[in-house]
């Protein structure tokens, strides 16, 4: 059985600090840590993309991990 699991990137060259990503997340994978978002959570991360769609720079990338949940 296949289980979704998500991987989050942070570009912080691009990113500026905005905090929308740490604010607009509904399962609070990030934490703001000195200027920058840090990924806190990332098991808690449903893909729902939201940080990703409202990051005003793209400094935000979720991507799909699929891997085999044990039985």
């Amino acid at each position: 059985m296949l289980k979704k699991k998500y991987q989050i990137k942070i570009n912080k060259e691009w990113c500026k600090s905005c905090e929308i990503c740490v604010q607009m997340c509904p399962s609070k994978v990030f934490k703001m840590e000195g200027f920058y978002p840090k990924i806190v959570n990332a098991d808690k991360c449903t893909g729902c993309m939201i940080c990703e769609k409202l990051c005003p720079d793209f400094a935000i990338k979720v991507e799909v991990k699929n891997e085999k949940e044990k039985i």
